[in-house]
């Protein structure tokens, strides 16, 4: 085995899955990351680890709900329409899969990786002794109406008999009692035994300790630029920092994928979905489950250290400002269902961009352009669900052993 590196770009929570299986399989690792190990999309999300989260975005039906929630000013969804045709290449694509066909091709790769993901965490978790608030509580989509708790029904069938993945239904006075939190009055809600949650800044500070712990380097403030090359092989990355050899090459930057597209040699149609967070103390009477409000669209986790609301989708392309409307409608879509849906002080304003690909599925795979680089990115709002079996897939593809996923399912060459 050589002794040059396994040289991960990108330190996320993708990039730290990965760098941890290199590293188990005996091989030297260097992580670059071009702000702060785990300070981007990985740091302020909801730390759902959701095994429930098997459909896909594109649907039938999702279409002109859509559209219609966009003209209302507090709508969840947005997009910041634009010349820009990245953007509406990806619309197009999102459109021609809002049928059943797509819908459960996609499926299948997504729930592949989560199963996978969710056995790993426990057990990883378990082995290296990580302090990241880890909870295997399960995950409540709570329901106003009763129109909507009942439709669910259709949904968790389909996710029983093809996925075997069921959610147990609590209507009314079954729910106030599971969650005190919640007013009366809320229709039902639906457990997802099988979900779990934790406290992802606290998750990637103990990545960190744990990598480190095998011997991966981290360089921060090291942003990658290109690669050096002999023909189909490449030999170093070129950073702001200097130049790093390396054996072979992953690329995991998530939402800024597509800007090493030509690196890739491939069109990866990725486009950063915004998301928001409101992390606060604990309110006075805090849910014990943490949920997801559907018909507004807004997650609520609690944790022992804290409290965080989050969600809402901004197609807004790489915009760094915080919209304190987006916040706004997380905080308000929380007074719907929580008797305390808030509590001050507001510790941290968050926003990150999701990786988002018109299937909901993410790409691990070999690069078109070069045969020692690969990519493992596109995870869309589930990089920290799948990023175990995502860093462990890629691990074994550069490692040429056998998959333990079947790795076609997230190929750079799959048609969309």
């Amino acid at each position: 085995m050589s002794n040059r590196p396994a040289v991960v770009i990108g330190g996320g929570v993708v990039g730290a899955a990965a760098a941890y299986y290199l590293a188990k399989s005996g091989r030297p690792v260097v992580i670059l990351e071009k702000g702060k190990f785990g300070a981007a999309c990985s740091h302020a999300n909801c730390g759902y680890l959701s095994p429930s989260h098997v459909l896909p975005l594109a649907q039938p039906g999702v279409l002109m709900p859509s559209l219609l929630s966009m003209l209302k000013p507090n709508s969840p969804f947005s997009i910041r329409f634009r010349f820009s045709p990245a953007l509406w290449s990806w619309l197009i694509k999102f459109a021609l899969r809002c049928r059943r066909q797509p819908m459960m091709q996609a499926a299948g790769g997504i729930h592949a990786l989560l199963q996978s993901s969710r056995q790993l965490y426990s057990q990883i978790i378990a082995d290296e002794q990580m302090d990241c608030e880890f909870e295997e509580r399960g995950l409540l989509f709570v329901y106003k109406d009763e129109s909507h708790f009942h439709e669910f029904e259709h949904v968790n069938e389909l996710l029983s008999r093809e996925f075997d993945v069921v959610a147990a239904p609590y209507a009314r006075e079954a729910l106030n009692e599971l969650e005190p939190a919640l007013k009366p009055g809320i229709a039902g809600g639906w457990l997802f035994g099988g979900d779990a949650h934790l406290r992802p800044d606290r998750l990637m500070t103990a990545w960190r300790k744990v990598l480190e712990g095998m011997n991966v380097e981290i360089r921060e403030n090291c942003e990658f630029k290109q690669f050096t090359s002999g023909g189909k092989t490449a030999t170093a990355a070129e950073t702001s920092t200097g130049t790093v050899d390396g054996e072979d090459f992953l690329i995991t930057t998530g939402a800024w994928t597509p800007f090493l597209n030509d690196q890739l040699g491939a069109k990866i149609p990725i486009q950063p979905g915004k998301g928001y967070s409101i992390t606060m103390p604990r309110p006075e009477i805090c849910p014990r489950f943490p949920m997801l409000l559907e018909q507004h669209h807004v997650g609520v986790t609690p944790w022992e250290s804290g409290y965080r609301l989050g969600s809402t989708m901004e197609f807004a392309g790489y915009d760094t400002t915080i919209n304190e409307k987006r916040l706004g409608i997380l905080t308000s879509g929380a007074e719907v269902y929580l008797k305390n849906p808030h509590c001050a002080p507001i510790i941290e304003k968050w926003y990150g961009w999701r990786p988002m690909t018109p299937d909901s599925t993410p790409y691990i795979d070999r690069s078109k352009r070069y045969q020692n680089v690969y990519v493992a990115a596109g995870h869309n709002m589930l990089g920290l669900s799948m990023s175990p079996g995502t860093g462990k897939l890629v691990a074994e593809l550069m490692n040429d052993e056998t998959p333990h996923l079947d790795a076609t399912r997230y190929s750079l060459s799959r048609k969309i």
